[in-house]
């Protein structure tokens, strides 16, 4: 604390009502503690910290998925094998990342504690497209360190409360690394898995297909992603390591359990051992 703050005195920002975003605050307060905002060492950063990779997220019937592989990489090595990639932002919205696994870890973290606060100050809720422009803000405050090889990019989607249609309530949103957001449709992927991932989306993807079949057709995606790319882990069933896969829906969001993933990856494994290709 500063030496002209009186004993026992907060500083004069902490006390300062109106401020929704709690991004915004710290700026003001402790922008050191932003992503982006702490001074790196001239050159290349992106070899030295582990890749978090393929995230995909589709529309269905009752809302939208986001589904993510579990590995990442440091250069041709695995450095987890277990990482969690896609998470609730609040009530109604899902996050997954791919890029810089500490600094995407941090900025969801910071993301979920944005929408908190202002919840808390405004007593309502953002709007699905406001909370996809907060996101896109902190993307956008990242642009240094993305540019030494630190970038995150996520994918974000959510149940729109506001929608008109019901049953098209479920949307998605991609972003470039200068933070651009850019909605999609029917489905999307990122990461270095998304080219083959998306590939299969547009095979299997149907309009209003039931949670069980988007649930398959997301593991599907993350699998054939797996076949392909190095990067992306595909279901571990030595290890019962299986994607986190979580919906978004009018009544919330959840995550899909791992004994459901499991059966389901077994039998899409017994299925592709007897029809190899």
């Amino acid at each position: 604390m500063s030496a002209d703050i009186p004993a026992g005195r907060l500083p004069t920002e902490y006390l300062t009502a109106g401020l929704p975003s709690f991004t915004d605050f710290l700026r003001v307060a402790a922008p050191n503690l932003l992503p982006g905002h702490r001074p790196l060492p001239p050159g290349m950063a992106g070899d030295l910290a582990p890749h978090a990779t393929t995230i995909v997220a589709a529309t269905y019937g009752d809302g939208v998925l986001v589904a993510g592989d579990r590995r990442a990489t440091m250069g041709n090595m695995i450095a987890q094998r277990d990482i969690e990639k896609v998470s609730a932002a609040d009530a109604y919205s899902l996050v997954g990342f791919a890029g810089t696994a500490g600094i995407g870890i941090e900025m969801i973290r910071l993301f979920q504690l944005e929408l908190e606060h202002y919840e808390k100050i405004e007593s309502t809720l953002l709007t699905l497209d406001g909370k996809a422009n907060r996101l896109a803000s902190m993307i956008r405050g990242n642009l240094g360190a993305a540019m030494q090889g630190l970038a995150v990019l996520p994918l974000f989607a959510g149940f729109d409360l506001h929608a008109e249609t019901p049953g098209r309530a479920g949307r998605i949103f991609s972003y470039d690394v200068t933070g651009g957001p850019y909605e999609e449709q029917n489905f999307a992927g990122i990461g270095s898995g998304s080219i083959f991932a998306r590939g299969s989306l547009k095979k299997l993807w149907r309009p209003g297909m039931a949670r069980e079949q988007v649930v398959r057709v997301a593991v599907e995606a993350l699998y054939d992603a797996a076949d392909d790319d190095s990067a992306t882990g595909g279901p571990d069933l030595v290890r019962k390591i299986y994607p986190v896969v979580m919906l978004a829906t009018a009544e919330g969001t959840t995550r899909v359990p791992d004994d459901e993933l499991g059966a389901l990856a077994e039998a899409i494994v017994a299925e592709r051992t007897a029809n190899p290709v």
